[in-house]
């Protein structure tokens, strides 16, 4: 059954359908009021087909109910799914505003605002993130903003619940894109069918940065074939040679998220959002004295003081306070002591939890194997699961000179682990890579991740911990997760989970 082409004054459920407020690849949207909590709703009616039958209607359902869970200030909620009639559709919050791709079609938008647009994006990203869903098609057009400057994002995880259902396997190009993802948005490895995750996302919030901050996306080549060759090989044109009054800074925020390597974009949205704030609350620097008076009072200064202070430099330097020694070397401070805070769970099944807990844990194991290097205990490591706190402070309450953080995300027989070292002190990262394998290789997975840690902080291991290190073997998958489920559960201590362990 196709779905009407106007459905106004219509009923679907307990909702009225009032106007039609927009219609895009992943279906119509309509204004409606909700009769029984008298309120008004957005009604996504979606396309004819779009889900094959009741598996796939139950599997939307799930995911719809996932979506819903979702708290941030800057997503548009998720209330409800249903099917009237043959026809199915999505209810969520109604937001009064503009779409961003309407906002910008209008007036080109000054930098703190664009900061500000930015930090609530990636804010979103950073909630849905941790829940372990992706966006998949960030664009302009599923920003909505309210009259009052707010950000709401919209769609997450549809086009990837639609491409899902699909079977056609002689689908131009532009189906294809407009399935999974909308092009001009999309990052190379989205183009090249490799596995894509939150970092898809970042390049996407690139874009949009870019947008927002030029007036121009990227790359803006009409053809499509040829438009997806530039964003897997061309680079982006500088946002300076568009708009020279750009700020450097956000210059390379944005070029940073459009990297073509995933490993050498932003690793995670909290990282985006830390500096797009600093960059729109920068210290404010003393204001500056005349310069004949400031050259008197300098000289006075030195006269006066020049002595001590060298003194006490030398004094400093040679007992090494704060480590002093090692920055007037230019040497990195040493690091003996390492907190591995809990991976977050990126597998797009949420009850992949106890996996992800599992990994944090045999991380932390592998770390401990290290003599030269003191491990913060997985017991308390794992209070700081899902804190809100800076990673600096997290570092300060457990006494550790740096912290390691990442994702992990399952998909059927693969795993892949995403791990950074940000030292505490300056909040500076390390070291940052990704790590893809097999299920059965993921002990060797989890070892090599220890040992490039230990380089990365230049720790010599001794023979035998090279050796216990690298002692690793293929697991079976099955046995390797009820092993992890049955540690996550008992790790509860709760009735319950000792008799689910």
């Amino acid at each position: 059954m196709s779905v009407p082409s106007h459905l106004a004054g219509q009923k679907l459920g307990h909702y009225r359908i009032l106007a039609q407020i927009g219609a895009g690849g992943m279906g119509v949207v309509y204004r409606a009021r909700d009769e029984r909590l008298y309120r008004d709703v957005a009604l996504k009616v979606l396309p004819p087909r779009a889900l094959a039958d009741e598996n796939a209607r139950k599997r939307f359902r799930k995911e719809a109910l996932n979506l819903s869970k979702l708290s941030d200030p800057n997503i548009a909620h998720v209330y409800d799914f249903d099917t009237q009639n043959g026809i199915d559709f999505l209810v969520m919050e109604y937001v009064d505003g503009v779409t961003l791709a309407e906002k910008i079609a209008k007036v080109a938008l000054h930098e703190n605002e664009v900061l500000s647009l930015g930090e609530q994006i990636a804010r979103a990203l950073e909630d849905v993130h941790e829940r372990g869903i992706v966006h998949r098609d960030l664009k302009p057009g599923n920003i909505m903003v309210t009259t009052k400057g707010q950000v709401k994002l919209l769609d997450f995880g549809l086009a990837r619940l639609l491409r899902a259902n699909e079977t056609d396997a002689t689908e131009s190009i532009t189906e294809m894109h407009q399935a999974a993802g909308t092009l001009p948005y999309m990052a190379p490895e989205q183009l090249l069918g490799a596995w894509s995750d939150f970092r898809s996302d970042i390049y996407a919030a690139g874009a949009v940065l870019y947008e927002m901050a030029t007036g121009h996306r990227p790359f803006e080549t009409k053809l499509s074939t040829a438009l997806a060759d530039e964003i897997i090989h061309g680079p982006p044109a500088s946002p300076r040679q568009a708009k020279p009054d750009l700020s450097t800074g956000l210059e390379y925020i944005i070029l940073k998220c459009l990297e073509k390597e995933p490993e050498n974009r932003y690793q995670s949205a909290r990282d985006l959002d830390v500096d797009l704030r600093r960059l729109r609350t920068p210290t404010t620097a003393p204001v500056a004295m005349p310069a004949a008076r400031a050259r008197t009072r300098l000289r006075r200064i030195v006269t006066a003081t020049g002595i001590t202070v060298v003194s006490v430099l030398a004094l400093l330097f040679g007992l090494n306070v704060g480590r002093w020694r090692e920055r007037g070397l230019g040497r990195r401070p040493s690091i003996h002591s390492i907190a591995v805070l809990p991976l977050v769970n990126f597998s797009l099944d949420p009850e992949q939890e106890y996996f992800a807990d599992g990994m944090t844990e045999e991380l932390i194991s592998d770390l401990a194997k290290i003599r030269a290097l003191r491990v913060i205990s997985r017991t308390s490591a794992m209070q700081y699961k899902k804190a809100h706190k800076s990673l600096p402070k997290i570092a300060e309450e457990l006494n550790v000179d740096a912290v390691v953080e990442g994702t992990v995300a399952r998909s059927g027989d693969r795993v892949r682990i995403t791990a950074q070292l940000i030292q505490a002190e300056n909040d500076k990262n390390l070291w940052a890579q990704s790590y893809d394998r097999d299920l059965r290789d993921v002990l060797a997975l989890q070892s090599e991740v220890a040992q490039s840690i230990a380089h990365a902080i230049q720790i010599t291991l001794t023979p035998q911990e090279q050796a216990r290190l690298e002692d690793t073997r293929p697991v079976n998958p099955e046995a390797h997760e009820a092993y992890l489920k049955g540690r996550y559960y008992w790790n509860k201590r709760t009735p319950e989970g000792v008799l689910l362990s």
